[in-house]
């Protein structure tokens, strides 16, 4: 297993942000917060799932070619290899409780499909 985040590593994004707030040998938690009118890319993985918990606002998410709302409490399963997003079209932040498994847990394992700021 490969994971290559620590406690307390913050990333500025220009969607919002995330911060690892635990990780051990075969998994890592962070905490996403999607800015007022933001979304992540179209991506998916090779070597991970996700799991997202819905902690506060309401989000729409992406998964291949269906699209959910989502409000607090919910939780969405993201497979590897499947596409997905979070689009914020509210005006108050959406944040996320993220907790991904796998063989390889790294921020290189993120294919990009669509991206509103140049990343593809």
């Amino acid at each position: 297993m490969a994971v290559n985040y620590k406690v307390g590593d913050i990333s500025k994004r220009p969607w919002g942000m995330w911060e690892a707030v635990d990780v051990g040998s075969d998994y890592a938690i962070k905490r996403i917060t999607v800015n007022p009118h933001q979304k992540l890319s179209l991506q998916s993985h090779e070597f991970r799932s996700e799991h997202w918990i819905v902690i506060s606002g309401t989000g729409l998410v992406t998964l291949d070619e269906k699209n959910m709302n989502v409000f607090p409490n919910q939780h969405v399963y993201i497979k590897p290899h499947q596409k997905h997003r979070i689009t914020n079209e509210t005006d108050l932040p959406v944040v996320v409780i993220e907790v991904q498994t796998g063989d390889t847990l790294d921020e290189n394992d993120i294919r990009r499909y669509e991206d509103d700021y140049g990343r593809v």
